[in-house]
């Protein structure tokens, strides 16, 4: 038997199975994630049904181009991601660092204009609870369409800004020469969960923006 000090640390008996297993841990935490976003999704979905015209002039005070430049950011990002991906697992260390850099960049760009509309809604008196009374008035209901905005786009902006803490940790690691092709793991996962995240912005886009 060998001595504990020699024993290898290693659970994985070689590349292939270390990957199956990075992979199957990943889309098990998405899985969570979906059911996190489901069940607002779902609340969207039963209040949308049942106050339809609240709904669509909530949808109306929206700033249309700011949610469409918003969406193209965010879909450039994962195109930016994915080259890193590709990049590590060729090794090519600048262009990883460069495609790690735009994206933290975009990533930046898609926070700036959210956290702007969120001003403009608040100017403009939107935000739900005692201060909510628009110009024009609005009906009751349409204060709940408000609330799932805040949540919805509150909770996506959360997953942003922890996407963008693990992307310069990466590109910290880029930087230093530790990110091989022999183990792009952790590229290839951030690379994941970054396109969950943009996933989740796509439906929320029409969900917002377009009801009107």
């Amino acid at each position: 038997m060998k001595p504990p000090s020699s024993i290898d640390a290693s659970p994985y008996t070689d590349a292939t199975q270390r990957s199956v297993a990075q992979h199957l841990g990943m889309w098990t935490f998405l899985a969570t994630e979906i059911l996190f976003f489901g069940g607002l999704f779902a609340c969207y979905a039963i209040y949308r049904h049942t106050y339809p015209e609240a709904f669509a002039a909530g949808s109306a005070r929206m700033d249309f181009w700011i949610g469409t430049l918003n969406t193209g950011v965010l879909l450039t990002s994962s195109l930016f991601m994915a080259f890193a991906d590709h990049a590590v697992k060729l090794g090519r260390r600048e262009t990883l660092r460069r495609c790690l850099a735009a994206v933290w960049l975009l990533g930046v760009i898609f926070l700036g204009l959210k956290f702007y509309e969120y001003h403009q809604k608040f100017v403009e008196h939107l935000v739900p609870g005692a201060g909510f009374h628009p110009d024009g008035g609005a009906a009751p209901p349409e204060q709940l369409f408000f609330v799932l905005y805040f949540a919805m786009t509150g909770l996506h902006a959360l997953h942003m800004m922890i996407g963008l803490g693990v992307i310069t940790w990466l590109f910290v690691r880029a930087s230093r020469g530790t990110l091989t092709a022999d183990r792009p793991a952790p590229v290839e996962m951030t690379g994941l969960y970054w396109h969950f995240v943009d996933c989740v912005w796509v439906f929320l886009y029409p969900l917002l923006y377009l009801v009107r």
